[in-house]
C-alpha cells in the first residue's frame, strides 16, 4: 500500500496543492471572459480590446494547462499565474485604466482605420502577442519536468539542462516569449504610456531574473551551461 501511494505521488500532482474547486473555478471565469469577448467583438468600437482580454484569457489559462499536461508534478491552483505579484496586477491595471481614458478622451486614436500607424500598432501588436504566447507554450513544453515558474535554487532529480528544440536558439524562450506577448497586448492597445513602462520594467525584471537564475544554474551544471551560455543567446535586446 504504501508503495503504490509513492508511485501515485511520482505520476500526479498532490491534490492538497490542486483544491479542485478552484481549478474549476478559475478556468471556468477564464472562459466566461473569453466567451463574452469574443461575443461582444461586433458591438464595440475598439475591437483592439476585445483582442487584449482574449489573449489575456488564453495567456492564464494555458500557464496552468501546459503545466498539468507536460509537468504535472509542479502544477498547482498558482499555476494560472493570476497572482504573479502586485506590480503584474497593477500594470495591467493602469494598461486598460489608459486604454479606457484615452477612449474616452481621444476616440478616434482608438480606431484602426484612424492612421496608418494605428494599422501598423495593431497589426504588430497581434503578431508580437501570437508570437509570444507560442514561445513560451513550446518552451514550457519542451523543458516539460525542468520548467519551473519558480526560480530553483536546489537541483531536482528530474532536472536536465534542456538544449534541444526552441532552447537551441534561446536560453530563455519563457522569458523571450513573455516579453514580447507582454509588449505585444500594449502595441495592440495602441498604449502609449503603458508600453514605456512595460518595455522598462519588464526588461528590468527579466534581466535581474535571469542573473539571478544563471548563477544557479551554473551550480547545477558548471561548463556544460557555461559553454552553452557562450553559444546561444536570450532574445531580449541587451540581456545578455
Amino acid at each position: 500500500m504504501h508503495q503504490d501511494l509513492t508511485d501515485d505521488e511520482h505520476e500526479y500532482p498532490d491534490i492538497r496543492r490542486n483544491p479542485l474547486h478552484e481549478v474549476t473555478m478559475t478556468s471556468y471565469i477564464l472562459g466566461i471572459l473569453l466567451g463574452i469577448f469574443v461575443g461582444l467583438f461586433p458591438q464595440i468600437r475598439f475591437k483592439n480590446f476585445n483582442l487584449f482580454i482574449i489573449a489575456l484569457s488564453l495567456f492564464h489559462f494555458l500557464e496552468y494547462y501546459i503545466t498539468a499536461k507536460y509537468n504535472p508534478l509542479k502544477v498547482h491552483s498558482e499555476s494560472f499565474l493570476l497572482n504573479n505579484g502586485k506590480s503584474y496586477m497593477a500594470a495591467h491595471s493602469f494598461a486598460i485604466l489608459e486604454c479606457l481614458i484615452e477612449s474616452l478622451l481621444f476616440p478616434n486614436l482608438k480606431t484602426f482605420s484612424y492612421s496608418r500607424a494605428t494599422k501598423l500598432c495593431t497589426i504588430l501588436g497581434c503578431l508580437l502577442v501570437i508570437l509570444g504566447q507560442y514561445t513560451r507554450t513550446i518552451a514550457m513544453h519542451t523543458a516539460g519536468h525542468s520548467f519551473s515558474h519558480i526560480v530553483k535554487t536546489k537541483k531536482e532529480s528530474d532536472h536536465v539542462l534542456v538544449k534541444t528544440g526552441i532552447y537551441s536558439w534561446s536560453r530563455h524562450p519563457s522569458y523571450l516569449g513573455f516579453f514580447w506577448w507582454a509588449i505585444g497586448t500594449q502595441l495592440l492597445l495602441l498604449n502609449p504610456i503603458s508600453l514605456v513602462i512595460f518595455i522598462s520594467v519588464l526588461w528590468k525584471f527579466f534581466n535581474d531574473r535571469i542573473r539571478v537564475e544563471e548563477k544557479y544554474l551554473i551550480e547545477f551544471f558548471g561548463t556544460e551551461y557555461i559553454d552553452y551560455k557562450s553559444k546561444v543567446g536570450v532574445g531580449i535586446p541587451l540581456v545578455y
